[in-house]
């Protein structure tokens, strides 16, 4: 039942009217990863590519939630076939997410199962650290789930990154995914500061209250919801970087056994529908980076 499920679109990675834009893609993983790092840029990558992206694709790009609207923003900019490469002033100026919501789409459309995947990946520059990311999460025939980073396809990122590994196949000590930082951080002993978008120097956005945020948006990932990393619903009152309530770390200890490595899909389910501040509400506060808060009503 599960690969079935996730076999088939969500509301977010439903290309809707444009799917018959996926006809000459590649029909392989990699092939498919390798298509949305060349439609894609990050918004933090301009310098790496020599480019400055324009403020209104930096602000807007990255609050496009859905894949339609993603494609949509694509096809005015080229509209050359998806499968070939895009100069970087014709992409999407997006974020991990964006990278892995677009992988996830192309693999389900091709029939493979696939799910997005909150966590944190420690190969990102700093050293120790635990940097916020989101990788797509696949079903390998021979192997079963297999982690991939599409914003790695690129040869020329993954060696800026040094990245060590086929980027087909994260080894689940590199990107580790909300649960198990968060159980790393309860019962293993490990630095709350090391666990976040940033060091603690250089803002408030680490440590237990942000794991347990990602621990919400994978959980709701599993469940074939997958918003923007900053919308946010069901949180423990207090200022980011300040530490949670005895009853948040009760819920999210549960919660991390569900949102892990190995995941039962009938306890993810059951969690997520049954659980008032896990479940995402179809109203959310959007926190967007550049363009403040709002609150938005999903489709």
């Amino acid at each position: 039942m599960s690969l079935a499920f996730y076999a088939t679109h969500s509301t977010f990675s439903d290309p809707g009217e444009l799917a018959d834009r996926y006809a000459d893609l590649p029909r392989d993983a990699a092939g498919l990863a390798r298509t949305s790092r060349d439609l894609l840029v990050h918004r933090l990558e301009g310098d790496l590519f020599g480019h400055t992206h324009p403020d209104d694709r930096l602000h807007n790009d990255a609050e496009t939630r859905y894949i339609d609207d993603i494609l949509r923003i694509l096809v005015a900019r080229n509209d050359a076939p998806l499968h070939l490469r895009r100069e970087v002033g014709d992409r999407f100026v997006g974020t991990c997410r964006d990278f892995s919501l677009l992988h996830c789409s192309f693999l389900r459309q091709a029939g493979i199962p696939a799910r997005i995947r909150s966590g944190f990946a420690d190969y990102f520059g700093s050293d120790g650290f635990h940097c916020d990311h989101v990788v797509t999460e696949y079903w390998d025939e021979e192997r079963g789930w297999l982690f991939a980073d599409a914003q790695l396809a690129d040869p020329g990122i993954t060696a800026h990154w040094n990245a060590d590994f086929d980027p087909m196949d994260v080894p689940r000590d590199r990107f580790l995914v909300a649960g198990k930082a968060w159980r790393a951080i309860r019962e293993g002993g490990a630095d709350p500061r090391t666990f976040g978008l940033h060091p603690p120097e250089q803002g408030p956005f680490w440590g237990e209250r942000f794991v347990a945020g990602n621990i919400r948006l994978d959980l709701a990932a599993l469940n074939k919801v997958e918003t923007l990393l900053w919308d946010e619903w069901g949180l423990d009152e207090g200022k980011p970087g300040t530490p949670l309530s005895a009853a948040a770390r009760e819920l999210y200890d549960r919660a991390a056994l569900v949102a892990g490595d190995e995941v039962s899909f009938e306890a993810a389910r059951k969690l997520f529908t049954e659980d008032d501040t896990l479940r995402t509400p179809k109203t959310v506060l959007c926190s967007a980076p550049y363009n403040g808060p709002s609150r938005v009503t999903l489709r």
